[in-house]
């Protein structure tokens, strides 16, 4: 085509053999439709900073309307020329065979990618098409052997597990993520169509569940795209593979194409992690949204030497620079922790006694600034935390600066003794009613919890887990722990009260039974029902295999109770009633898991009480 507009021509020229990408914008607008920039880049899987240049330089070839709330649309006035220059014959999608022999997963994958819980900006989350799910799904299938092997989905808000399974059910798959919305979701679609997936709740910043670690064949993972969130998550891969120099790790990574050193910097990473580039597959994953990188991205399969090392990197869950993995929002590299400044005005207040001093905890978990805490104070890493039991009486953990999501489990790490944890006070686990119930709920029985706010117009708050008794004030019942909402205050996330109660003001009372160090923390006493006891002899023991704590606690407080079961029974009542306890510790249990770990403590109870009802005259034994 020789009258193209000057501007177009240039543009042209100027991209040198990269204007094939110009050719693929023109080839689409060639059919005289009218397209938004956004579903051109979604058509080409070309940058939209590329494409807008493109449209830029058509000038008064490009014909454009606007409305006001919606998204330009453009077409071009003469598209003739235009096809007959740009529209030529262009490569099919290799892997279309492949996926059309399998239809019903096709229309499953469908409706599972519509009804996914939507995407988090915060975990750099966007998703991948339906298509190409399926599409991940055959290429795994047809790439390695998977019957009987075991796929490792490190993060999957694309569903990749499920696909595979969908096109190769005899596999099996592990999927390790922080997302509490996308595990359940993934556990529900795969009991209801009999996959074998199990999900796993971990900040893999911090590592792998045990279940998952050195267990599986096969890695896949869509990291964040930053070079830290790649290298992280292909680490985690690496630690999760059985054999690394029999597996692979398949990786989603992209960039735009105006960023090359972006790419070559994570390249780079990978390179020194002695992984080989077995094949890159260009755009081959496509995505409802990222048009900045053309709405695509490559698919790396990486492959591991004899000497690669799975291990932690200097970066992988390290010091405060390791939340830093994300491109977006409180966990990306730019944001910025709670400050010195605010931790020090927190310790000493009202709602955190300084760290050190005589009323205060003995020992800070995480990143505390030397200012925050007193000499002597005992300091833990927020891994050692969360990986194994550590002998303490009175902790603070601070979870601000990306940590937020732990909190739950790192107030069950606790094992039982008094532990306070600092987090920001936008958090959805403190910051409205709603989420401190919950909270309240998965901490089960057994445990007062207070919120505290660090003062007007801080942007912090204490969250405070007790254990109690029914002699110290503890109330029981199935829901669980007495949960005091602080009042409103001024600051970005007031909470909201219960209706009815008021916070519990400090004073005389009662003592918070804390055990000493080196010490079994105090069971709830008999004035709570056995499930209750079950439930709160689980939760003290939160790093242990859950199957074996939970026969454990069944025995102990059978024989509270006047019963004698022994460990077989105990492990046929766990296996029937809680089948999907097998494999994890409470610190990697699921959220969506924890009603049902309750409801099956009752259940024990009620087989228990039909298989050998207690003597009439039998008692339980005095604490």
């Amino acid at each position: 085509m020789n009258d193209l507009p000057p501007e177009l021509s240039a543009l042209l020229d100027a991209q040198g053999a990269d204007a094939a990408l110009g050719h693929r914008v023109l080839a689409a607008l060639s059919d005289g439709a009218w397209w938004s920039p956004r579903e051109l880049v979604r058509a080409t899987a070309v940058a939209h900073r590329t494409a807008s240049a493109v449209l830029d330089a058509l000038g008064p070839d490009l014909e454009r309307v606007s409305s006001a709330g919606a998204e330009e649309r453009v077409r071009l006035v003469r598209p003739g020329p235009y096809a007959a220059a740009f529209d030529r014959p262009r490569a099919g999608d290799p892997w279309a065979p492949l996926m059309e022999a399998h239809p019903e997963a096709a229309d499953e994958l469908r409706r599972l990618v519509a009804e996914a819980p939507p995407s988090r900006t915060d975990l750099d989350h966007v998703a991948a098409t339906a298509r190409t799910a399926l599409r991940r799904g055959v290429f795994l299938d047809e790439r390695f052997d998977l019957a009987g092997r075991r796929l490792l989905c490190v993060g999957d808000h694309d569903l990749t597990s499920l696909a595979a399974l969908l096109v190769r059910p005899e596999a099996e798959a592990v999927v390790v993520d922080v997302d509490e919305r996308m595990l359940a979701y993934i556990d529900a679609a795969a009991d209801r169509l009999g996959l074998r997936v199990r999900c796993h709740f971990a900040d893999l910043r911090l590592g792998l569940p045990p279940a998952a670690a050195g267990a599986c064949d096969v890695v896949f993972t869509d990291p964040p795209y930053t070079p830290e969130g790649v290298e992280l998550f292909v680490r985690r891969g690496l630690e999760g593979m059985a054999d690394p120099r029999r597996g692979r790790v398949v990786v989603a990574y992209g960039a735009s194409g105006t960023t090359p050193g972006l790419v070559a910097k994570t390249q780079a990473r990978l390179s020194r992690m002695d992984l080989v580039f077995e094949a890159v597959h260009p755009d081959f994953n496509r995505y409802s949204g990222a048009e900045a990188i053309g709405a695509a991205s490559d698919l790396y399969v990486l492959r591991p030497l004899a000497r690669t090392a799975a291990g932690r990197g200097p970066e992988a869950g390290r010091g405060p620079e390791a939340a830093r993995i994300y491109s977006q929002g409180g966990n990306a590299k730019e944001a910025a922790a709670a400050g010195s400044g605010e931790l020090e005005e927190l310790a000493g207040s009202s709602a955190l006694p300084a760290p050190g001093s005589e009323e205060g905890p003995g020992t800070v978990v995480g990143d505390w600034p030397a200012t925050a805490a007193r000499a002597g104070v005992h300091r833990v890493r927020l891994g050692t935390w969360m990986s194994a039991p550590v002998e303490a009486e009175d902790v603070v953990v601070n979870l601000t600066g990306g940590w937020e999501a732990l909190l739950g489990r790192a107030l069950l790490a606790s094992g039982g003794v008094k532990v306070r944890a600092v987090v920001s006070a936008s958090a959805p686990q403190v910051r409205d009613e709603a989420g401190q119930r919950a909270l309240a709920a998965l901490l089960g029985p057994g445990v007062r919890v207070r919120f505290r706010r660090g003062g007007p117009g801080s942007r912090l708050m204490v969250v405070e887990s007790t254990p109690v008794t029914p002699a110290s004030g503890a109330a029981p019942g199935p829901n669980g722990p007495d949960a005091t909402p602080v009042p409103p205050a001024p600051g970005p996330a007031p909470v909201t009260p219960r209706p009815g109660t008021a916070p519990v003001p400090p004073g005389p009372g009662p003592a918070p039974v804390t055990p000493r160090p080196g010490t079994a923390p105090v069971p709830p006493g008999p004035d709570f029902a056995p499930s209750d006891r079950l439930r709160a002899r689980c939760r003290e023991r939160a790093h242990g295999p859950l199957p074996r704590v939970l026969r454990e606690a069944l025995i102990a407080v059978a024989a509270e109770e006047g019963r004698s079961v022994n460990k077989k029974t105990a492990r046929r009542l766990v296996a029937e009633t809680a089948p999907w306890a097998s494999g994890h510790t409470l610190l990697d249990l699921p959220e969506h898991r924890f009603p049902e770990l309750d409801h099956a403590a009752e259940k024990i109870f009620e087989a228990l009480e039909e298989e050998s009802p207690r003597r009439s005259g039998d008692t339980a034994p005095e604490e």
